[in-house]
């Protein structure tokens, strides 16, 4: 059974004063419990209400009202899911919650979650039980990873620059717990990085010697608005390499290109949809 643990909001909260270190601590310690004994299922607290936006439907009509709201006792300043066995377990974790909030003097209410199995069955309730399947489905996030022949640091030092991205992180064969059984000549060759190009997250590594095969059945696909821009990342990543498509018009964009670069990574370049 989930309940949610809801911490009403008082004069502190609303005024937006930060935990001290010694309620962080606390609150740490009171999580720590919930997750040794499996009941923890998420926490978090809430801004003020100065920061928060309320949206009342009248008629269907919806009427947006910035905050702050003058209920105080009726807001909330943040909850915590839990799920265990029975009402009883729950009401014994609300009443551990820390002391130290509220200097002793904090507001809890405790309310059970619905579950799928208290609604009827029909339509709708598959329509949703299927969302929920299809959205437990869904990995947490996603990269594309490429193999490089010993150039990867190159690569995506270029990568970073011809894109405008960040690397992240960046390891090396040598520096890992194995490092003193890699080759002097493998020493400096990339076991893993990650390059952040805005919402692209892109992963590369060196194949090991022998092992690496040149990348096929694939493009890295971008998609840039201005149409300049594009053509002038196209011919960049193209530089020294091998040109499929130049960029020019489509009938479905004002430019696409396709090309592998002198790292062997193939590229498409799609601008300005059309």
């Amino acid at each position: 059974m989930r309940f949610m643990i809801l911490r009403k909001a008082d004069d502190q909260t609303e005024a937006g004063v930060m935990p001290g270190e010694a309620l962080i601590e606390a609150m740490a310690n009171y999580n720590d419990r919930l997750i040794n004994a499996g009941a923890m299922v998420t926490g978090e607290g809430l801004k003020p209400t100065r920061e928060a936006v309320r949206i009342t439907f009248k008629n269907g009509e919806p009427v947006v009202t910035d905050g702050p709201f003058a209920e105080t006792k009726e807001l909330l300043a943040g909850y915590t899911l839990i799920d265990v066995a029975s009402r009883e377990e729950a009401i014994e974790w609300a009443r551990q919650w820390p002391p130290e909030d509220g200097d002793g003097n904090a507001t809890i209410e405790l309310r059970p979650v619905y579950g799928l199995e208290d609604f009827e069955p029909g339509p709708a309730m598959d329509h949703i039980t299927h969302q929920f399947e299809r959205e437990q489905r869904q990995p947490t996030s996603g990269a594309i990873h490429l193999s490089f022949d010993g150039n990867c640091s190159e690569a995506f030092d270029f990568y970073a620059e011809c894109l405008g991205g960040q690397i992240l992180d960046r390891f090396l064969h040598g520096e890992t717990p194995a490092g003193e059984e890699v080759p002097d000549n493998w020493q400096d060759k990339v076991l893993h990085t990650t390059l952040s190009i805005g919402k692209l997250t892109l992963m590369g590594a060196d194949a090991p010697p022998g092992y690496y095969q040149s990348p096929q059945g694939f493009n890295v696909q971008l998609d840039i608005d201005d149409p300049d821009k594009a053509k002038s990342t196209f011919e960049r990543l193209a530089e020294g390499g091998e040109v499929f498509m130049p960029f020019e018009e489509t009938f479905w964009a004002r430019g696409f290109g396709m090309a592998r670069d002198r790292f062997g990574i193939p590229w498409m370049i799609n601008s300005g949809k059309k």
